[in-house]
Order: structure tokens, then sequence, then C-alpha cells
């Protein structure tokens, strides 16, 4: 049987790279991954397009993205919530 509960979404952390369209935002996340080869960790970044309803982010916060279902073509996740603003 399937162990994740009914109604969990997936949540991502990472930072803002882009506001400039209207109630959307880019997030960037980062993850490390093992090498298989060679053992040593580097680094994975993922771009995502995010919905952000009152154009409250800014470039650099670091947010809490959850999947949700399409909002648009690119958009399958909400900014749910702003963890930092950048200074």
């Amino acid at each position: 049987m399937m162990n994740k509960k009914r109604g969990m979404k997936r949540q991502l952390v990472g930072t803002v790279l882009s506001n400039k369209m209207d109630k959307t935002v880019t997030v960037g996340i980062e993850r490390t991954v093992i090498h298989p080869i060679y053992k040593k960790y580097i680094k994975r970044r993922s771009k995502y397009a995010a919905h952000d309803e009152l154009n409250a982010c800014s470039i650099g916060d670091r947010v809490m993205i959850i999947a949700s279902k399409p909002i648009s073509k690119m958009k399958r996740w909400r900014v749910s919530q702003i963890i930092e603003k950048a200074v």
C-alpha cells in the first residue's frame, strides 16, 4: 500500500530568480546529488514557474512553493509562503 497520506502536496524551498511577469515568479531550486561514478557531491538546479497572486515576491526572496493543479501552460506550482525577504 501507499504510505503517503491523502492530501499531502509536494513542497519545495527555493529562491526567486525573476518576477517580471504578472502574478508569476520563477523559482530556482538547488539540490545536491552524489555522482554515480566519482562519489562526489554536485549541485543540480531546476527552475519552476510559480503563481504569486499578490505580486508580493521580489528577486532574492526565499519562498516555499507547493504543487497545485495546472494554472497555465507552464505553472503547476503556487507560492505558499515567503520564508525570508531579500535585503
